[in-house]
């Protein structure tokens, strides 16, 4: 999804004086276009838990995950499918069919990489976040060759819950043990990873056109910036 117009500032952002020392990104949508591969893992993950493959079912259940884009995809299956044993078959599946497609079917959006190098070049950490498992952030990251291209990466799992929560946001900043929750910027594409900048505290919270959520569904959800593309992120902040 693009929009031809400029950079949208839509609140206060950085209180004068703060320099931004962190961004933390989130991957599928933002830095990286997977092509659809959500909803077709989705699909796969609905059939191998007996959702009918026609109806209004399957098409609450996929408007629901277009909805909840960025959360932890466990979280959307227990809210879908109620059931632990149920949700963690569907979230297997999900993943086995995301993972499958990743050879060939993830690439960088155009411009992500020199955005993070430009950052990182000015002394600005970059943490890589996604609602995925580890071992699925992994296997894009290997598909991409980006394994050093941020500082870090970070996916749910013990002690750090996915977005909405701002367990992504806050840990990224205290590991990269920043002077203060106001130098922390937030992009995504979706209204969870708006949510989870702001409940983190953080002053640039930019949400991206080259994902799952237009610009109307972030400016509802309170993001500072939306941009056309994160390759349009260094600018809000860098000299």
């Amino acid at each position: 999804m693009t929009n031809s117009t400029a950079t949208q500032v839509l609140r206060e952002t950085a209180p004068v004086g703060t320099a931004i020392e962190l961004v933390v990104m989130d991957m599928a949508g933002t830095t990286v276009s997977d092509d659809g591969l959500v909803i077709e893992a989705f699909d796969a993950a609905a059939t191998a838990v007996g959702l009918a493959e026609f109806g209004a079912d399957r098409e609450d259940a996929r408007r629901y995950v277009l909805e909840t884009m960025g959360q932890s995809k466990i979280e959307v299956f227990r809210a879908l499918f109620g059931a632990e044993d149920r949700a963690q078959a569907a979230n297997r599946a999900f993943e086995a069919a995301y993972d499958a497609r990743i050879a060939g079917g993830v690439t960088s959006v155009p411009g992500a990489g020199d955005a993070i190098a430009q950052l990182r070049e000015a002394g600005v950490a970059v943490v890589l976040t996604t609602g995925f498992s580890p071992a699925t952030q992994n296997r894009i990251l290997d598909a991409l060759g980006w394994h050093t291209i941020a500082n870090a990466y970070l996916a749910p799992g013990d002690g750090i819950r996915g977005r909405p929560y701002p367990d992504l946001v806050l840990a990224a900043a205290l590991r990269s043990q920043v002077s203060d929750i106001a130098a922390v910027a937030v992009v995504g594409d979706t209204s969870s990873d708006i949510r989870s900048g702001l409940r983190a505290g953080a002053s640039i919270v930019a949400g991206v056109l080259t994902g799952a959520h237009r610009a109307e569904t972030l400016t509802s959800a309170g993001a500072t910036h939306v941009l056309n593309s994160v390759a349009d992120l260094p600018d809000i902040f860098l000299p």
